[in-house]
């Protein structure tokens, strides 16, 4: 083994020195090491360990107040071919599997980040590869790596990889002229050199058992607006099915990697408006679908599985490691109503002066802590970029690195296309891309969101628990959920979270006080609680149980009706929703029509609770036909439904109703997102629809109800 200036042995002392640390207890307790060739599981996450990179460790328990946060889990970058072997102090990929092995984890986190060409809208983080060096990348990075984590020594470790940052979303944002658009991408736009690469990487990574991979995916100040997030799935696509690589070779998608985009927007939503003006044409949203990283990756996992063909397990990760923006200058409730861009800008959490803004950003706190299975589709809060590692060089370094001066990291320079032409924001003095910068992880700290040690800094001794929740109430359900709600509590600082317990299983942390359950089995009784916790992890006793038995569920129909369907509007996030359907009666005697109705299921979202329905075109005639918006179950895509029914008439044997096409609006016509509604279907031509309901005199006949 290699000498190095920390040896293994000094970082083993460190450990024993920092005692106090309960390695990735905020992930999971410890269990016992999982069975040789364990079976890929759903959500690595779960029940596992995770490595605490105790090189990082040790530089953030080194700081002022480092040691709150120095315990946590984090991933290793290998961003360049020399680090697989270790450079300088640096561990080596293999000292650092090791170092798991011996802090008894069973779950290991690296980010492969060297792709030809790589990162071509931003300089700081360019690497050693030229555009066409793909070989290279294939035979000096990827397969190295391959062969190190596929050794039999690590059989047991299930090893999580993120899959070359920014790339892709570069190829659809930044290659075709738009503002900021740069010609090294678009050089790797024509070569194609990122989706071989990256098709290489997911192939070959992919074919050893215990890899899971996730593809990095930008974030919703990215890619949030409809004619960015459906060419960035088919560019997903692309990548998956290249190099012999398939959908399912890809376990899931992380977002905000590297990036501060705020978790969740608490004061504002994107259907709000002020004074008629919907806050989607604030300056700050600019047209966007999406205001934070929990709505865009759940809306995103939604379009990955309709439109891109990706498993429907699908899992989605957010890097939470800078994103919390909390200290003194967080807003506490909504700004003022005047106007749309005040109302915006007091109350986003997200202080950045741009949502383009990526290098070393002032004001930035450390965000929630790395957390399993937080919120539905969502496998794990995750720290992909370790706190106190820097964005890029504030000015011009020479280097070995590959690693270029960008000026986004300038705090000076006035900004370009991609962030609307303001200021960086960005902190001064920084040293090059994934050095130690102290100045960044000491703000990081002061501005932590939950705040660190409730809310008082390092030292402050919170210890009093909040109240127990009260007033748990079932106040829905459906086949597959239950929701819930309760009276908040109180506590001496404040309640951070509220964690939801089916049974003995945490199911879920939200920051209000309600929830819903969901992927839950039809006519089965569950039993509930709910706990408060504090930003100490002070946790409340828990509230009394209430019991819920879900409902029989709408079934499968197996009737002489099919529905097909074609989407007619290419927005997913517009005032109205439409769509043509066609029933066809694949029976051999004739229906009756009066007594055929079809649901198409939705969620309206914010705005009025009211609706209007409208038949623009039927081949037989729209006076033939009604609709209307009715409420249903109360579970994921599914709280509403577009019921459509018929006059008198037959639908003879092999016979169809021909096309009718329909849409609907809310009364104060506020948008809709359908991207995670259950009947909608992304295809423009009529295929069958399993998702739309037809019933016949009340039995479903055709179609799996929500």
């Amino acid at each position: 083994m290699k000498r190095l200036g920390i040896t293994q042995q000094g970082i083993r002392s460190k450990v024993a020195a920092l005692g106090a640390f309960a390695i990735a207890a905020t992930l999971a307790v410890a269990v016992p090491t999982p069975a040789a060739a364990a079976a890929r599981v759903d959500n690595p996450y779960v029940g596992a360990t995770p490595y605490v990179n105790m090189q990082w460790s040790a530089k953030a328990a080194a700081e002022p107040g480092g040691s709150a946060i120095a315990d946590e889990p984090s991933f290793v970058w290998m961003d360049r071919i020399a680090a697989i072997e270790g450079v300088g102090e640096a561990l080596s990929l293999r000292e650092h599997l090791d170092e798991a092995l011996d802090q008894g984890a069973n779950l290991f986190q690296v980010v492969i980040y060297d792709l030809p060409g790589r990162d071509c809208a931003a300089l700081a983080s360019n690497g050693e590869l030229g555009p066409t060096e793909l070989g290279r990348y294939k035979t000096e990075y990827i397969d190295p790596i391959a062969d190190v984590l596929d050794d039999p020594a690590y059989a047991n470790l299930r090893i999580v990889t993120i899959i070359e940052p920014d790339s892709l979303p570069n190829i659809v944002t930044n290659a075709s002229g738009e503002a900021g658009s740069t010609p090294q991408c678009a050089v790797m736009k024509a070569n194609g050199n990122y989706e071989k690469g990256i098709g290489y990487a997911l192939n070959t990574l992919g074919n050893i058992p215990n890899v899971y991979n996730y593809i990095d995916a930008a974030h919703h100040g990215w890619l949030g607006w409809d004619t960015n997030m459906a060419p960035a799935v088919d560019q997903f696509k692309k990548a998956a099915t290249s190099e012999g690589a398939t959908v399912a070779d890809v376990h899931g998608f992380i977002v905000n990697t590297a990036n501060y985009s705020a978790l969740r927007e608490p004061h504002f939503k994107v259907t709000d408006s002020v004074n008629g003006t919907t806050v989607r044409q604030s300056k700050w949203l600019d047209w966007n679908f999406y205001a934070d990283e929990l709505s865009f990756a759940q809306g995103l996992r939604s379009l990955l599985i309709s439109r891109g063909g990706f498993e429907p397990g699908l899992g989605m990760l957010i890097d939470t490691a800078r994103n919390g923006w909390g200290g003194p200058d967080r807003p506490a409730g909504p700004g003022p109503l005047t106007t749309v861009d005040a109302y915006v800008n007091g109350s986003r959490i997200d202080r950045r002066i741009h949502a383009g803004n990526w290098c070393n950003q002032k004001g930035a706190g450390v965000g929630e802590r790395p957390t399993t299975a937080p919120q539905p589709g969502i496998d794990a809060y995750v720290w992909a970029k370790p706190p106190g590692e820097s964005d890029g060089n504030s000015q011009p370094i020479e280097n070995d690195e590959g690693k270029g001066f960008d000026r986004m990291c300038d705090p000076t320079y006035t900004g370009n296309g991609r962030n609307g032409n303001s200021m960086t924001g960005a902190l001064p003095n920084s040293p090059l891309a994934g050095h130690w910068f102290s100045a960044q992880f000491r703000e990081l700290l002061a501005n932590a969101y939950p705040p660190l040690d409730g809310g008082g800094g390092p030292g402050d001794g919170d210890t009093q628990a909040p109240t127990a929740p009260t007033g748990l109430l079932v106040t829905g359900k459906s086949s597959s959920s239950v929701s819930l709600s309760w009276t908040a509590s109180t506590d001496n600082k404040a309640v951070t979270a509220y964690d939801v317990y089916r049974g003995t299983t945490r199911v879920g942390s939200p920051v209000t006080t309600s929830f819903s359950d969901t992927g839950l089995t039809a006519s089965t009784a569950y039993s509930y609680t709910v706990r408060a916790r504090d930003a100490a992890g002070n946790t409340s006793a828990a509230s009394a149980a209430v019991t819920a038995t879900t409902e029989a569920g709408g079934g499968t129909g197996t009737g002489a009706l099919k529905v097909r369907y074609r989407n007619t509007d290419a927005s997913a996030g517009d005032n109205q929703i439409r769509m043509a359907v066609q029933v066809v009666n694949t029976g051999s005697t004739a229906v009756s029509l009066s007594t055929v109705k079809l649901r198409y299921w939705f969620t309206p979202e914010a705005g009025s609770s009211t609706f209007g329905a409208h038949c623009d075109y039927a081949v037989l005639g729209c006076g033939s036909v009604t609709s209307s918006v009715k409420t249903g179950v109360s579970t994921t895509g599914a709280s509403h439904y577009l019921e459509v029914g018929f006059g008198s008439g037959t639908l003879a044997a092999g016979g169809s109703t021909g096309e009718i096409q329909l849409r609907l609006n809310k009364s104060d016509w506020s948008n809709f997102n359908e991207a995670d509604d259950y009947s909608r279907s992304t295809t423009t031509a009529f295929a069958d629809a399993p998702k739309i309901g037809a019933y016949v005199a009340g039995t479903l006949a055709w179609g799996t109800a929500p």
